[in-house]
């Protein structure tokens, strides 16, 4: 009788106990639910991406910057006027006088000059040169930007479609706990089983609803990322609309082409070619600013020249006997030199990033074949049976509890490959550039 009690006070405690964790539970899980969902796939996410980031807009605004100095370099300078004009005559005793007297002579002095600078040796050209290839780099360094929010905006993405994949796994081996819990606590009281096969099962729980919640708070973590790069505020939950196994194949492309199209993707090695191309102009201007400017005009000088009323065209130009600009010139070449250094350094940073990429799709590729995914299919279909056995007392509670930790621990590897094949596949296409794999 004492013993009978003792069960049912047990059982009693327990359920008291796993109450409270499963309300918990259903706190943590339906989070998603209290706030508005967002369902979106790729596409959409990345449209999104690109309509709201403000750092994208702000990045895009240098490049327009960059396109006003253009047409900045494109304007003549504009000319010069100069006058000089008598103010008092002590003849007369008046101001500003001009014109002519009664003879018809001229009377005051004025001087007028236009002068215009003419700049040679090609700097207007070269100049605009430099402006072109800097909103080149712009744009360049705007990808880049693009590039590494996009690169955020997809792991998170995945990330939390992996999450969602786990908090189903842990839901569903809750709910299967919970029902042998259940089972239990009347073969407790009964007497059929002992005491210590019921706190297994409940410390399975526990284990299993810490699980639950350190998942949770990695869904917060990444969804609270994503909604950043995507420029969300407010209570919503982006759920993502993914197929639930990623397709494994090969890139169907060599690795010459890949390199190729990397060569011209890739923004950090464009940003090193554009910035030797710029370097290369900037020497051009710098030797060509060693040759003097013209500066040009007509003049006209009244009652102060040899002639009443004289006509003249004057021009000036630098004499270049000691600054030949010649330091910046010398500047500009070991500029050329470092920028050459820089980017062999990229060159061969590029090649070694892509082909760590490409093998390892390569690896993740194999890791995801067709075997594994029959092995995966088979197994889900073991533990469908496991639990009926472990009722039926066919396996005992350790056979039950080792099968059930290694199914939670294969299907959590299974999501986490999902996650690396896709995280893979999208790692060749960030270094290269472009969609070379899908």
């Amino acid at each position: 009788m004492l013993s009978y009690r003792l069960a049912k006070s047990i059982c009693f405690i327990g359920c008291i106990y796993f109450s409270q964790i499963n309300i918990i539970s259903a706190q943590v899980m339906s989070a998603q639910s209290v706030a508005d969902t967002l369902k979106l796939d790729v596409k959409q996410a990345e449209k999104m991406f690109l309509d709201n980031n403000l750092q994208l807009l702000a990045e895009h605004y240098n490049i327009q910057s960059s396109q006003a100095l253009v047409e900045q370099a494109r304007k003549w300078d504009n000319p010069l006027l100069n006058t000089d004009q008598n103010i008092y005559s002590k003849n007369t005793s008046s101001l500003f006088q001009h014109g002519t007297d009664a003879n018809g002579n001229p009377v005051g002095e004025y001087y007028v000059q236009v002068q215009q600078l003419i700049k040679t040796a090609g700097k207007r050209g070269k100049q605009i040169d430099l402006a072109k290839t800097n909103v080149m780099l712009a744009e360049w360094q705007f990808k880049s930007v693009m590039r590494n929010l996009r690169a955020t905006l997809l792991t998170d993405f995945y990330t939390i479609a992996r999450l969602q994949g786990n908090a189903r796994l842990y839901n569903e081996n809750m709910a299967s706990l919970n029902k042998l819990l259940h089972a239990q606590e009347a073969e407790l009281a009964a007497g059929n089983i002992a005491r210590k096969e019921y706190l297994r099962v409940q410390a399975l729980i526990i284990a299993l609803q810490q699980d639950m919640t350190e998942n949770a708070k990695s869904m917060n973590d990444a969804q609270s990322e994503l909604k950043t790069v995507l420029q969300i505020t407010g209570n919503k939950f982006i759920q993502p609309l993914l197929p639930e196994n990623e397709s494994a194949e090969l890139p169907s492309i060599t690795w010459l082409q890949l390199m190729d199209t990397a060569k011209r993707n890739n923004p950090d090695y464009q940003t090193q070619v554009y910035q030797t191309q710029f370097n290369q102009q900037n020497l051009k201007l710098q030797k060509a600013l060693a040759v003097p400017d013209i500066t040009f005009g007509p003049e006209f000088d009244q009652n102060a020249n040899y002639a009443p009323n004289y006509v003249g065209l004057a021009i000036s130009l630098p004499l270049p006997l000691w600054d030949r600009n010649q330091g910046n010139i010398k500047s500009a070449k070991y500029q050329i030199k470092q920028q050459e250094t820089l980017l062999t350094q990229a060159d061969q940073k590029l090649q070694n990033d892509v082909l760590n990429a490409y093998q390892k799709l390569l690896l993740t590729i194999q890791l995801s074949s067709k075997n594994n995914a029959k092995f995966y299919e088979d197994y889900n279909q073991l533990q469908r049976n496991i639990m009926d056995s472990y009722n039926k007392r066919q396996i005992s509670l350790l056979e039950f509890l080792e099968y059930f930790n290694d199914y939670q621990d294969i299907r959590e590897k299974q999501l986490e490959q999902t996650l690396n094949l896709r995280l893979a596949k999208e790692e060749l296409n960030d270094i290269v550039g472009a969609d070379v794999v899908n």
